[in-house]
């Protein structure tokens, strides 16, 4: 497949308003390159951390580099970004108290290794 996703994941991203594929006569659809790279560029986002309504919101926003890197178009969208970034920090922390919380709870059993 073009994309390197699956067919339910394409329907997932169509359902979410992340793509607009076209339709032939028959009702199948058919995905142009620009499709192509949008599904690389959402996969992109998902793999960021970023939750797919804000996703769809900041699409449009999101730019490529020479190098397909992707680049935030506006400052606003850079400092949405920001804003997300910082989310994900808080929830690794979170995590990490929770692993130390664990830890212990575990060092604490009787006769078991961590």
């Amino acid at each position: 497949m073009r994309t390197g996703v699956t067919v339910r994941l394409l329907r997932y991203y169509e359902q979410r308003d992340l793509i607009c594929p076209q339709r032939r006569a028959n009702g199948y659809r058919e995905y142009s390159e620009d499709d192509v790279r949008l599904v690389g560029r959402i996969r992109t986002l998902l793999a960021a951390g970023i939750r797919t309504p804000m996703i769809a919101r900041i699409l449009p926003s999101v730019c490529e580099d020479e190098d397909g890197v992707l680049v935030p178009c506006t400052t606003e969208l850079a400092d949405e970004l920001r804003r997300e970034r910082a989310r994900i920090d808080d929830q690794v922390a979170e995590l990490l108290a929770s692993r130390r919380v664990l830890d212990l709870v575990i060092g604490a059993a009787p006769g078991r290794d961590a």
